[in-house]
């Protein structure tokens, strides 16, 4: 039975243009298919179908944009679209029914949404409609051969009586005219179909069902073949290219077994053998390197306190003689009336770190002016400061100290007095020693007075070469005799 539309179907698979194709067909409907959106707008400028079915994802212009342009075009805006993917989501649904298609169809379309579908835009009949015409077409028969036998009337057979047909269907009938003398007819009776007109009707009624019932198993049979027909040839591809991107698997080599293990402990044995005497004379060696640098040490350190106790000696002896000595009381009896002060009647020497004007400074400056008060002396004392450089090892952030003794002097880290360079002309003597200078002044009223002065590097004793065999002890012996303070007598004018 074909009822005239037509449908369009845009899809780029085959499998699935035949299948939907055979679903609309079976309903009666006219089906034309392109195989994309281009194509299809190709088509809708010649042809116009009754309806649209459009797959969502193609290549090119997919589905959305097919739909936008088919509903911007006023000869094609009217046309019922149903798109059909195998996306899900609400959200899907919306965009589609936004861009104006009527619905949206699983990808694996079922014939009975197709049904519902094509019901629900009028492309064909109500089954109600095909029930009624059919049954009066029956019925139809049915009074016709009652009519033929007589006797009976027929009644109409719609299709809400249909299902009675098996039993009598009562009729008005017109009563027959009243004759003289007698009452008049006002019952009413009814009229029974003839068994032979419901035989036929059923009969016929029978046939035409089981023709429908065979017509419907065989587009049904022939729908299921095309669809595991697809389906196979879907399948068979996919296996051929699973099958073709499976990697070969590699050639299996034969496992060779390993070789049996070698004792470890000879070799260990071997080694440590080996070993031992490297050991034995390295730790010899050593001890004998120690030894050495120790008796190094100890000289470079003799060196120094000798080299300071002839120092000693000649400051006391120069001390003696200056503060009990003739010839003392002869420089400070009879003093030149002018001129630059005469030499050092004491030397004090200051170890790196220490205030210069401090301690056994300040002890030998009391010891000094006692003297000089005991013999009525007038005039000044002139004490000297002089700057004396170190090797010394550390860093700026943590400190310098004096190096070890033993250190070569090209391995100090510095050389020179970062101490006392640092040092203000007010903290290069203590508290203590200024007290005493003030206090001295106001004693002998003005009589004895001290004087400092810082002498710098002025007249240094000479520094040793610093070569590898120069060491640290040497080096420093020196410094210590020129970090050093003088004490000089100037006697009044």
């Amino acid at each position: 039975m074909t009822t005239g539309k037509r449908a369009l179907i845009v899809d780029d698979s085959r499998s699935a243009r035949v299948i939907l194709s055979r679903m609309l067909e079976q309903h009666g409907l006219a089906v034309d298919t392109a195989e994309s959106a281009e194509q299809a707008l190709e088509y809708l400028h010649q042809q116009r179908p009754d309806v649209i079915f459009m797959d969502h994802l193609m290549p090119g212009m997919d589905g959305f944009q097919a739909v936008q342009v088919i509903k911007g075009d006023p000869q094609t805006a009217t046309i019922p679209l149903m798109m059909y993917t195998s996306q899900e989501g609400e959200l899907y649904v919306s965009q589609a029914r936004a861009l104006g298609a009527i619905g949206v169809l699983p990808k694996t379309v079922r014939p009975v949404d197709v049904s519902r579908v094509l019901y629900q835009l009028h492309l064909l009949p109500d089954r109600r409609q095909l029930r009624s015409a059919l049954f009066a077409e029956r019925a139809a028969a049915a009074k016709a051969a009652a009519e033929a036998a007589g006797g009976t009337e027929a009644a109409p057979v719609g299709a809400e009586g249909a299902a009675s047909l098996e039993h009598p269907v009562p009729t008005p009938r017109t009563a027959p005219a009243a004759q003289p003398g007698e009452a008049p007819f006002t019952g009413t009776g009814t009229w029974t179909l003839p068994a032979a007109a419901i035989s036929e009707l059923q009969g016929g009624l029978r046939q035409s069902v089981q023709q429908l019932v065979k017509d419907q198993l065989a587009e049904q049979r022939r729908f299921m073949l095309a669809t595991f027909e697809a389906f196979a040839r879907r399948m068979s591809s996919e296996i051929k290219e699973g099958i073709a991107k499976v990697p070969v698997p590699p050639a299996v080599e034969p496992i060779v077994p390993p070789p049996p293990p070698v004792p470890w402990w000879p070799v260990v044995l071997t080694a440590f053998l080996g070993a031992l005497p490297a050991v034995v004379l390295g730790v010899l060696y050593w001890q004998a390197m120690q030894a050495q640098a120790g008796l190094g040490r100890e000289l470079v350190a003799a060196k120094a306190e000798a080299a300071a106790a002839a120092k000693l000696a000649q400051s006391a002896a120069a001390r003696t003689q200056a503060t009990i000595g003739p010839s003392v009381t002869t420089s400070l009896a009879a003093p030149p009336p002018s001129g630059p002060p005469a030499g050092p009647v004491a030397v004090e020497y200051v170890p790196y770190g220490e205030t210069p004007l401090a301690n056994a400074r300040l002890e030998r400056l009391r010891g000094l002016a006692a003297t000089l008060e005991a013999q009525r002396f007038r005039g000044r004392i002139v004490v000297e400061t002089f700057i004396g450089d170190f090797c010394l090892s550390g860093n700026a952030g943590d400190g310098f100290e004096v190096a070890d003794d033993a250190l070569p002097t090209p391995k100090c880290d510095l050389v020179g007095n970062p101490f006392e360079d640092a040092l203000s002309p007010a903290q290069r003597q203590s508290l203590a020693f200024a007290n005493f200078a003030a206090t001295l002044g106001q004693r002998t009223g003005g009589a004895i007075t001290v004087e400092t002065v810082n002498a710098g590097r002025r007249n240094p004793v000479e520094y040793p070469e610093q070569g590898e065999r120069s060491t640290a002890g040497e080096w420093n012996a020196v410094a210590t005799q020129n970090n050093r303070v003088e004490f000089r007598l100037v006697p009044a004018g």
